[in-house]
């Protein structure tokens, strides 16, 4: 596989750290220019040293704006507070969901109407980078690769540039019933065992649910065996890996699993689930942090999280979702602007997001402090996290979801060997891929 630059880097600190917007624009310019992505001044006279690591300071009178989600608008609102007190820099944020800000910056970046900093969940990423709407992350690329998990990075990288500054992870884990089992199956094997005597179709009572029809969901049964979407970290479309030797071992696992959950796929929704786990009627749901609150609400003490069982001795990888700062390419104050979203994205600024919103870090300090270790039921996330892989960004990935998931029914409903269930996948992502580039 080709290593691009980014991986390479990731790849030398890794050896080195043992890793295991238009800024308060507020006259709109028609004719805004994007910000040139190198944005550290080098001095006349600087030594070597500065030269190669040249100190980024914010421009005289900036003024930046920060767009963020109303659930998490404490947190940045302390941020910003922070902020202009360490740089004298002020900071209006202004509430924008994070998955409409590529939109409304697609609409605003060019007119200068747009925030400064944007945050959006990384498998926006493709389409904003594509568009020209955000400035690399050049000048502070070291420091934001050393301190993130390389999956982190990996998410907040397209075509071998790196854009984002990691904040949060998510992805899904194992939540189980400890009035029903007093330790998490530490395999799917032992998940089998223990639903040989608790699983009941006639009674509506499971050892374990969770959506098999789901590609998410289902993700470690393509890769925990050395299966993939996309090869070359997710970035090649030619290279389908979800049919691969890898992906054919670890989907023995899931066929094995229909024993445990002997119902069509089509039959276990959300709700469904939600509503089974709550009663005790299921011992396990496999999902994500979304419906924490709700399980804890109903089960208390009794709700335990951890991570998803191992499947043949491997430890399973998820796919992940990373939330990221990224800088607008046509504000008007680069340097302020991505200040701010190195600062707003350090250990102790993903440590304040985890204390306010339960969110779970990318920094690899965080993620090792006792506030998140000592958490019992982020850190069952934060394990799952470390053994992720960010969903691809490229937008054939569009193209993806609709042949996985009617694979997986055919092979969980109708017996259908997997093989040939994910071969008719791979081709029909294949003509959906031809067709879109066209």
């Amino acid at each position: 596989m080709k290593m691009n630059k980014v991986m390479a880097l990731v790849a030398a600190l890794t050896m080195v750290f043992s890793i295991t917007a238009c800024g308060s624009n507020n006259t709109p310019s028609k004719n805004a220019e994007p910000a040139p992505s190198t944005n550290a001044t080098i001095e006349p006279g600087a030594t070597s040293e500065e030269v190669a690591n040249p100190e980024l300071q914010p421009e005289e009178g900036a003024t930046l704006t920060v767009w963020e989600s109303k659930e998490e608008r404490s947190f940045t609102d302390e941020m910003a507070k922070q902020f202009e007190e360490k740089y004298g820099v002020p900071v209006k944020v202004e509430e924008v969901q994070a998955t409409d800000q590529v939109t409304k910056l697609t609409q605003d970046g060019p007119s200068g109407l747009a925030a400064d900093i944007v945050m959006f969940p990384h498998d926006n990423l493709g389409r904003a980078a594509e568009a020209g709407l955000l400035l690399t992350n050049e000048a502070l690329a070291k420091e934001t690769i050393a301190n993130n998990t390389p999956a982190s990075i990996q998410g907040v990288t397209f075509n071998g540039e790196l854009y984002g500054y990691p904040r949060a992870a998510e992805t899904y884990a194992l939540f189980y019933n400890k009035e029903i089992l007093k330790e998490a199956p530490k395999s799917f094997d032992d998940v089998i065992e223990f639903s040989k005597t608790f699983t009941d179709k006639s009674k509506n009572r499971y050892g374990i649910m969770w959506e098999p029809g789901n590609l998410y969901f289902n993700y470690p049964f393509i890769a925990t065996g050395g299966g993939y979407i996309f090869g070359d970290n997710g970035t090649n479309k030619e290279d389908i890996g979800i049919n691969s030797d890898g992906a054919l071992v670890g989907l023995q696992t899931y066929v094995k699993l229909k024993a445990a959950l002997p119902i069509k796929s089509a039959d276990i929704t959300p709700d469904i689930k939600r509503s089974l786990f709550n009663a005790g009627d299921v011992a396990m749901d496999i999902t994500g942090p979304w419906e924490l609150a709700g399980y804890k609400k109903a089960l208390g003490d009794k709700l335990g999280i951890a991570p998803i069982p191992t499947i043949d001795g491997k430890p399973a990888i998820s796919l992940s979702g990373i939330k990221a700062w990224y800088v607008n390419s046509f504000t008007q104050y680069p340097n302020a602007a991505q200040l701010f979203a190195e600062f707003a994205s350090t250990k102790e600024a993903q440590l304040l997001l985890n204390e306010k919103v339960g969110s779970i870090p990318t920094n690899n300090e965080a993620l090792a402090s006792d506030q998140i270790k000592s958490d019992p039921f982020v850190s069952g996330f934060a394990q799952q996290v470390i053994n992720s892989q960010p969903m691809p960004t490229i937008p054939e990935m569009g193209n993806v979801w609709s042949p996985v998931n009617a694979a997986f029914p055919e092979i969980w409903d109708n017996g259908k060997d997997p093989k040939e269930a994910m071969d008719k996948a791979v081709q029909q992502i294949k003509d959906l891929n031809g067709g879109a580039t066209k």
